[in-house]
């Protein structure tokens, strides 16, 4: 899916008549629209998308070739993705989160951290999820200038500066 770009997911049906719920990661939201077709990751396509309302977290819209509750229901949870040619440039300290996913983390002093497995957005602000080697779970890095102060897609890292402890694994025989 390199030449693609995640950019939305469908929540499943809005109502009986085949209307969508969609959540859009672009950074104006209704833009959406403007990128199609979108594909899901089995290569599904859709050419045409309407936004047809607004919802709290996202809008109802109107997909072709979906036409019942049922069709709607059968698409929730699934990703939409668009051609990354299609895309906005973006600016020097802007990335899509496609090209994040893989890089390996180093810190500052260039010692390996891990791996982004994927980057979230809570509202908050970005996260990075980073499979750290010896860690069981995952690490949760923000994706600050302060904590995150160099990306180098074309050498394929990320230098960090985490937060004091993020890294250090607990030892589950020492009592607190």
């Amino acid at each position: 899916m390199t030449d693609r770009v995640i950019v939305g997911t469908l929540g499943g049906s809005f109502g009986v008549k085949g209307e969508v719920r969609l959540k859009s990661f672009c950074a104006d939201p209704a833009a959406i629209v403007d990128y199609t077709p979108l594909y899901t990751e089995d290569g599904r396509a859709f050419a045409q998308l309407v936004l047809t309302g607004q919802l709290k977290n996202g809008f109802t819209a109107r997909v072709d070739g979906i036409i019942t509750k049922e069709d709607a229901d059968a698409l929730r949870n699934v990703s939409l993705y668009a051609e990354r040619d299609a895309m906005p440039s973006l600016p020097d300290d802007e990335y899509y989160y496609a090209d994040l996913i893989g890089l390996t983390v180093l810190d500052t002093g260039g010692a390996t951290l891990g791996t982004v497995k994927n980057v979230m957005d809570h509202g908050a602000g970005d996260l990075l999820e980073i499979i750290a080697p010896g860690h069981t779970d995952t690490i949760l890095l923000p994706f600050t200038q302060a904590a995150v102060p160099t990306v180098d897609l074309s050498a394929g890292r990320i230098i960090a500066d985490p937060p004091e402890g993020l890294f250090t694994q607990a030892d589950p025989d020492k009592a607190e």
